[in-house]
Order: C-alpha cells, then sequence, then structure tokens
C-alpha cells in the first residue's frame, strides 16, 4: 500500500499554529468601536494615495506593471536620492518581504536568531523554511537588546539576525551606539534583516536607521511598509532597501506583475503627500505624550515607546482586560504570542479615540 500524501508533508510545518494578524472590528450593533489594537494609522490614508488609487481602478481589467521600477524609482527620491533604485525591493506588505529574505538565504537546518518579545513572523516564517531558531531575550525590565547574547549565539550555521527598532510589541529602540558597535563585531557572512516600520515615529536623539550602515556598506536589509504611517494597510505594499548587490539578488525571485496596479499607484501617490506623513507624525507624538501622563495617573505600568502604540502591564489578567475594554468599545491586543506573556499592546489614535481609551480605564482600578 502506497503511503498516504502526509508522507511528503514538511515536519516543521506541522502541527505548529500559524501567525494570526490583528481582528477586524466586530458587528457593533451602532456602539462606535475605536480600534486600537493593529497599530493603524490614526488619520486613515493619504488622500493623494486615495486619487491614485481611484483613479488606477478603472483599469484594474489590464495587468500591473511587470515590475516594481516606479515605486523603486518614487522610494529613491523619498530618501532624497541618498540611495539609487536599484537598492529597493517591493513586495506585498513588510512581512512578504522578510518572507522573501529567508526564502532567498535560508536552508533547512541553518539558524536564524531573534529576540522575543518580537514581531511573531521572524519566527514563523522562518520555520516554513527548515530554520533552527535561536531566541536572545530582550533584556528585562527594559526590553533592551542583548547585544552580548547575540554575538555569543551566532555559530557556523548563522544565516540571519533580526533585529526591530522601534520594536514591535514593546515599543522601545536601539541607540545608535549599540548598533554602531554590533556591525563592527559580526562576521561579515550573516546578513542583519532590520524592521523598522516605526521608524517615522521614533524621535529619540539617538535613534538611527539602517540607512547609514547600507551606505557603509554593512548586510543589512532595511524592512519598511505602508501600512503604518502612509495609511495603506489594506493595500499590502511593503519594501527593503539594502546594498545593490543584495538588492539585486533578491529581486532574482520577484514574480512579475507581482504588485496591484492600486496598491502601485497608491504606495507612489502616498510618498507624495508630505504634509500627510507631517500630520500623522504629529498626531501620534500627541497621542503619545498624553496617553503617558494618563497612563501615569492611573498607575497604569507601561514602556516608554518610540512608535505609534505602547506595551502595557494591565492591572487585570490580558484577556479578562481585553475583555473588559472590549465592552467599552476599545479594541487592545494581547500579546502573549509576541513573547509579552500577561501583557497588552494598545494604538495610539486620535485624540477622541484616546480620550475613550482613557475615559475606559479609569474605570478599570489598578491592582497592589
Amino acid at each position: 500500500m502506497s503511503k498516504g500524501i502526509e508522507s511528503i508533508f514538511k515536519p516543521y510545518l506541522q502541527p505548529k499554529k500559524a501567525y494570526e494578524g490583528g481582528k477586524g472590528i466586530p458587528p457593533s450593533k451602532g456602539k462606535k468601536i475605536y480600534k486600537l489594537s493593529s497599530n493603524e494609522n490614526p488619520l486613515g490614508q493619504s488622500p493623494k494615495a486615495t486619487e491614485a488609487l481611484l483613479k488606477a481602478a478603472q483599469n484594474v481589467h489590464i495587468y500591473p506593471d511587470q515590475t516594481d521600477i516606479r515605486l523603486r524609482e518614487a522610494l529613491a527620491k523619498d530618501f532624497d536620492h541618498q540611495l539609487l533604485a536599484d537598492q529597493f525591493i517591493c513586495g506585498n506588505s513588510g512581512s512578504e518581504i522578510i518572507d522573501m529574505i529567508l526564502r532567498a538565504f535560508v536552508n533547512e537546518g541553518d539558524e536564524v536568531i531573534f529576540s522575543n518579545p518580537c514581531f511573531l513572523p521572524y519566527s514563523v516564517f522562518s520555520r516554513w523554511y527548515g530554520a533552527v531558531q535561536v531566541d536572545i531575550p530582550l533584556l528585562e525590565p527594559d526590553y533592551t537588546l542583548d547585544l552580548e547574547g547575540i554575538l555569543n549565539a551566532i555559530g557556523p550555521k548563522t544565516k540571519i539576525i533580526f533585529l526591530t527598532s522601534p520594536n514591535n510589541p514593546t515599543g522601545t529602540y536601539i541607540p545608535k551606539s549599540v548598533l554602531d558597535d554590533f556591525f563592527h563585531r559580526i562576521p561579515n557572512n550573516i546578513l542583519v534583516v532590520f524592521d523598522e516600520v516605526y521608524r517615522h515615529f521614533a524621535n529619540a536623539s539617538d535613534y538611527i536607521t539602517a540607512l547609514p550602515y547600507v551606505q557603509q556598506g554593512f548586510n543589512i536589509i532595511g524592512i519598511n511598509s505602508f501600512s503604518k504611517t502612509y495609511g495603506l494597510a489594506g493595500q499590502r505594499i511593503g519594501y527593503g532597501y539594502s546594498t545593490e548587490k543584495i538588492a539585486k539578488y533578491l529581486r532574482q525571485i520577484h514574480k512579475p506583475f507581482l504588485l496591484p496596479l492600486t496598491s502601485l499607484e497608491a504606495g507612489i501617490g502616498a510618498l507624495e503627500d508630505e504634509n500627510f506623513i507631517q500630520k500623522t507624525v504629529e498626531t501620534v507624538h500627541e497621542g503619545r505624550e498624553f496617553l503617558s501622563e494618563a497612563f501615569d495617573q492611573l498607575g497604569i505600568v507601561y514602556w516608554p515607546s518610540q512608535a505609534n502604540f505602547f506595551l502595557i502591564d494591565p492591572p487585570l489578567p490580558e484577556f479578562e482586560f481585553t475583555e473588559i475594554l472590549m465592552e467599552q468599545g476599545i479594541m487592545v491586543r494581547p500579546v502573549s504570542q509576541f513573547g509579552a506573556p500577561g501583557k497588552v499592546r494598545i494604538t495610539i489614535g486620535d485624540h477622541e479615540a484616546n480620550k475613550a481609551l482613557v475615559n475606559a480605564l479609569q474605570k478599570i482600578k489598578p491592582q497592589g
């Protein structure tokens, strides 16, 4: 008797649970729901992106561009031509760029290093390719990077190191001095994937992106998304940038017609809307200050954030806390699956949403 189809299933793909994104807004029966669970843009989307998207929608019967060159050229302009168009790689979300990188570089048995709490796809996606996962947790209580731990974990099978700044779900960042030290101590045959999706919201004096390290020729890829600052989460657009050698290699697995026409045009339009980007950043910064003060007054334990969300230690068990807020029309996200058991992540909304959140929290008495 022949073996069943299960005999050719990859063992490292089962029976593991897949990554699940944030939940959508449930039916509310007329009650307003504030979705502060998925780090979406509190202002919606760029008007210029909407205009470009609607115009493109008239032609969705036609195949889109075969390549992403027009978006890459727009990105090069957005980066003030500090990078060439050939140094970018685009895809359907920042998550897909991560998947492309793993597919291009990782073989079964290779090691991938990440630091929990972190974005779950680092571990879930690397498992798809049979990678050995090495978790070097962030150092508590401040969730700082364990630089020495990562360096000591590097071995002959290490292929990729994931770094995130600002980090999801903690909101913490990696200071420039730490990164400078790090890049001068790792072997030159290891790729660093630097997730900077929330970079626009960081305003710490020693915050730094992947850009200067790419310019210096280090083996690093900066990961970005149009879902946050640009308000295009529903269009699923992301990009990475790196050295020309790495970017050219990655584009070898870039499918033709990868980006839908509407996404392509919306992305290009969003990059041109400087006023919307500035207003989004200002809204997040104002909300971050407002909520920090409110958390202090309410006795809510939280971590200082450089992103558009906060990680808090709720005064009740995480799921009970989440359900109570949901009853008051506030959606937040428990992040145990991100490696932060018992904690909850709260997106910074517009002022109305932030006030609604504070009003809801006032009805919950912190323990202790």
